[in-house]
């Protein structure tokens, strides 16, 4: 039997490469790939690191440390997770401790993980009821006491005939109100007894499970193309309009995985604004399901990460609802992955490292564990649809909406004309106050979208036209009134509203644009008996305050929803008849390649909120230019003819899907520096890529907590091997951090931006 003598770890650090260690003998038994080691790395540095490989070929250093300690007999990660990290990190250009960063919800929880114990109330014996009468007529000198057993005797069931059950210490004192110290003096009595029991930190799932519904003949025919699409493909796109109710597909296609024994994956953008699709699931398949999203505590996540990963225990999950970081997960036997919504821009991690694409990595995922991936949107991304046209993918589409109910009818409001002719009401058409109020009339709901949040973009001064900005990033500051305070969007820096002009000293400033908070203002003026409630990151910010508003609205306590884009995504309310997009212009007019392919997208989102039951809904778009091409074809719901237009446009320039992307931004706090290294860089890219490379240049926002931006974009022919050229940009950006004085840079790549 070979005894390997090192062992190759993944740190997490932003550093490429593994590091070998030597194993002592102690421990030479139980080290494998997944346990978790504690190594020396530098000179004082301990680190918790994941054994990936483990062999018998000394490395070329001479001095090998040894490693210090093994965490866990057990491995934490799975061979499909190790697979999965080494991809990530390869495809998207950044070092596998980045990635263990991101996957693992904290090294020090999943070492130190305890359940949660809470204590338990029950009879110390099996009294009959006389006995408990009698104790009960003992107590009366002990009135509390006397209390305290009262209402445990009723929680437990034990008053209504029922078997007898434990009751938790906390209710029990809740429902007597009476304090510890009374309930520890009947415990010495012998009347009751405290016991610990092993909680979930889980909001627990009701067992009952509600029927699945029987599909329409529309969904029945597209089940069906799904199923024979998956005879040859490993990955379909679902195109289905709004409101064609994709969910109960997905629903039998999840039904028939969990019937196998598979685990299945349902990727949502945004877990927090899902509600009612994780409610729905829940119901039809009770406690095998569990959600795992971001706002988690650190013990919340590893108590899921050990139900994924513990599959034939009996508290195992076998179906995750989860964001984009759920592909991290211990899955150890996938069947299914389903990625609504696949189009989200949510999908994208920015910022930090790794950069990744969540759908695309899922893909990958599904691919390792042999199983399949469905790919659900009203209006997929332009790589997904072209994707499927071309036969990568399969392609099944479900164009009518569930119930046969009508799309709703969109109204183009000119608001230059508006404006012009006096008409408007504060930021509202004569079009848009008319259908609220007509709305309003019927007791029908509304929801109003404006992709800013705060009560205005930024202030002015209307003498000389000064602006306030930020003093660490490159943009105007945006007022809030509620807190009566300036805010950047992007480092948090918060300033007093001003009371005169930085410049001319002249007390005439005045507001300028409109967010959110401003249009829950004037909304309240013009229509005051309207109940109105504002859905955006001001109003959200607590863990439960998505589901408060939308229980609200649903429960028909809000007249007039306003949000951002937040709103836009995964909401179905009985009652919503109108829609209102306030300023279409700002969507579309992005310095951005997807600025159009997005516009149309979200408008088409939001548009789908509208009359998703028995009434036809009503949307109005208020914009400057309504002859626009996006929006003409958002007016006929014209998700093909957006895409070949868009296609055009990308082969004509040479963007995705027709070339990869990579960009790269380089930051110094020092702008001469910055433009010196960029250059470097720059150039040397040029002499191995050509005219491939754009830049370097400013990005629209070009400074940000202090540090310059400069960035570098670099298209790569499709039909060339990817590998290879990401191997010279490292090789290029190795090259510029030898250079004298480089070490103060601080350099990104994102693969597959925006």
């Amino acid at each position: 039997m070979t005894k390997f003598l090192f062992a190759d770890i993944i740190l997490p650090l932003a550093v490429r490469g593994r590091f070998t260690y030597a194993i002592p003998d102690e421990i030479v038994e139980d080290i494998r790939p997944g346990v978790m080691v504690t190594v020396q790395f530098g000179g004082r540095n301990h680190y918790s690191g994941i054994v990936c490989r483990v062999h018998d070929s000394k490395p070329e250093i001479k001095n090998v440390k040894p490693i210090i300690s093994i965490t866990d007999k057990i491995p934490l990660i799975n061979e499909f997770q190790l697979k999965l990290w080494l991809w990530i990190s390869e495809y998207y250009l950044c070092s596998e401790g980045e990635v263990m960063k991101a996957a693992l919800p904290s090294s020090a929880s999943l070492n130190s993980f305890k359940p949660r114990l809470e204590t338990f109330i029950k009879l110390s014996g099996n009294f009959s009821e006389s006995e408990l009468n009698i104790i009960l007529d003992k107590l009366k000198k002990a009135p509390k006491q006397q209390d305290i057993l009262s209402s445990y005797l009723s929680l437990s069931g034990f008053t209504d005939g029922q078997e007898i059950q434990p009751v938790s210490k906390a209710l029990i004192l809740s429902e007597s109100r009476s304090s510890a110290g009374i309930l520890e003096a009947i415990i010495k009595k012998g009347f009751l007894m405290s016991t610990s029991q092993s909680v979930s930190r889980i909001s627990g799932v009701d067992d009952y499970k509600e029927p699945i519904k029987l599909l329409s003949d529309a969904q029945e025919s597209t089940f069906k193309s799904i199923k024979s699409e998956f005879l040859e493909k490993d990955i379909v796109l679902l195109h289905g309009v709004t409101s064609s109710g994709k969910t109960e597909i997905y629903i039998h296609l999840i039904e028939e995985q969990l019937k196998k024994g598979k685990q299945v994956l349902y990727m949502l953008p945004e877990i927090a604004l899902t509600t009612q699709i994780i409610l729905r699931l829940k119901r039809h398949f009770g406690a095998v399901t569990g959600v795992y999203h971001s706002r988690f505590s650190d013990p919340e996540k590893v108590e899921i990460w050990k139900r994924v990963a513990g599959k034939d225990q009996p508290d195992s999950y076998r179906l995750i609802l989860g964001v984009r970081s759920s592909i991290f997960l211990p899955f150890t036997d996938l069947g299914l992955i389903i990625v609504d919504e696949e189009h989200d821009g949510s999908y994208k991690q920015h910022d930090p490292a790794p950069r990744y694409h969540a759908r695309d990595s899922a893909i990958m995922l599904a691919a390792m564990h042999n199983a399949k991936t469905v790919l659900g949107s009203a209006s997929p991304s332009i790589e997904t649809y072209n994707n499927a046209v071309n036969g990568k993918y399969g392609l099944t589409e479900l164009k009518e909406r569930y119930g046969l109910i009508k799309l709703p009818s969109i109204i183009l409001a000119n608001s230059r004309e508006a404006y012009r002719k006096k008409l408007m009401v504060s930021h509202f058409t004569p079009e848009l106050l008319q259908a609220m109020d007509d709305a309003l009339g019927k007791e029908e709901q509304i929801i109003l979208f404006q992709n800013r949040r705060g009560f205005s973009p930024y202030i002015q001064c209307s003498e000389c036209g000064w602006i306030p900005v930020c003093i660490q990033c490159a943009v105007n500051l945006t007022y809030h009134k509620g807190i009566n305070k300036l805010v950047c969007h992007y480092c948090g820096y918060t300033a007093s509203m001003p009371s005169e002009c930085g410049n001319c000293h002249s007390t005439g400033m005045v507001t300028r644009g409109f967010g959110t908070e401003k249009i829950e203002d004037e909304i309240k003026i013009v229509f005051p008996a309207a109940r109105v409630a504002r859905m955006d990151q001001d109003t959200t910010r607590n863990k439960n305050s998505f589901k408060k508003l939308i229980r609200a609205f649903e429960d028909r306590r809000i007249d007039i929803l306003i949000g951002t884009q937040m709103i836009s995504k995964g909401l179905d309310f009985e009652n919503l008849t109108v829609v209102g997009i306030l300023n279409a212009d700002n969507l579309l007019n992005y310095p951005d390649f997807r600025a159009h392919e997005r516009s149309f997208q979200l408008m088409e989102q939001v548009s789908g909120r509208a009359g998703r039951r028995q009434k036809q809904g009503k949307v109005v778009i208020q914009t400057s230019d309504p002859a626009n091409k996006i929006i003409r074809l958002v007016l006929t719901h014209d998700y093909v003819n957006m895409f070949r237009m868009q296609a055009s446009e990308r082969m004509t320039f040479n963007y995705p899907p027709f070339s990869r992307m990579v960009k790269i931004s380089i930051k110094h706090k020092d702008r001469t520096q910055l433009n010196y290294f960029s250059e470097i860089l720059g150039r040397d890219l040029k002499n191995i890529f050509g005219k491939r490379v754009l830049g370097p240049e400013s990005p629209v926002i070009s400074q940000v907590q202090l540090w310059y931006i400069k960035t570098i974009i670099i298209k790569i022919e499709r039909e060339k091997p990817p590998a290879k050229a990401k191997q010279f940009i490292i090789e290029a950006i190795e090259r510029l951090e030898k250079e004298k004085g480089a070490s103060s840079l601080r350099i990104a790549i994102d693969v597959d931006p925006y």
